[in-house]
């Protein structure tokens, strides 16, 4: 299904990154498994010059959530949640899109969350953030449409990964409860699950789909 395609996985050690970067393998993709820091300006630009050429850029943005009443964001919460996952997204698609265009093709699919689409207490900032995200797919995706280029976002939630629901988060029976009774599926979504819908979405059998948000949430997100 990917076969010969080079994806650049960025923060690839965290969040979807490990199991995105097995299952495009077994797909037959040329995963660059990027695990460098994008918070800097011009982090985004050096690493995609480091790996030349790019056929789909799976942006894999995360960091721990914080848990703020909304009066007690403090200015340094609000401005480290974007400078991690919101402004490293449009300077890496800025970057990437001058090969893609002259190519006349290209993949951009974001992992988001889907706290952007339902009201979570003690996540303003981070919700923010996510929702932003989504924001920027769905503006670009039209833009980039006519161009052969499709930028898709996965809104996700109780999927299971090491950054947001690790063994003793998933272990604590008070989130074993709150599963039971948030999420229809009554499971966290597994990686393997999440990542083949991505590898779905970077090949030519989604070339349709543009500025899309995509929920992968067990059913939490649609309630």
């Amino acid at each position: 299904m990917l076969q010969g395609l080079r994806i650049l996985v960025t923060q690839a050690d965290v969040f979807m990154g490990p199991a995105l970067c097995q299952t495009l393998a077994a797909h037959g993709a040329l995963v660059l498994a990027d695990t460098q820091d994008l918070t800097a300006v011009d982090a985004p630009l050096r690493m995609v010059q480091q790996h030349d050429h790019i056929d789909v850029l799976l942006v894999n943005l995360a960091m721990p959530a914080p848990s703020t009443h909304a009066g007690e964001v403090s200015e340094d919460e609000w401005q480290a949640v974007f400078d991690s996952m919101v402004h490293p997204l449009p300077r890496l698609v800025k970057a990437v899109l001058p090969q893609m265009q002259a190519r006349g093709n290209g993949k951009v699919l974001v992992m988001g969350s889907a706290s952007a689409l339902r009201g979570m207490k003690r996540a303003s900032s981070y919700s923010a953030a996510r929702g932003a995200q989504l924001a920027y797919v769905q503006a670009v995706g039209v833009e980039l449409a006519p161009l052969n280029i499709q930028v898709n976002a996965i809104a996700q939630n109780f999927v299971d990964n090491p950054t947001y629901f690790p063994p003793e988060v998933q272990a604590n029976p008070r989130f074993v409860d709150r599963m039971k009774r948030e999420v229809p599926l009554g499971r966290l979504v597994k990686a393997s699950e999440d990542a083949e819908f991505a590898a779905y979405l970077c090949s030519s059998h989604a070339d349709c789909f543009v500025g899309q948000v995509f929920p992968v949430s067990g059913g939490w997100a649609i309630r």
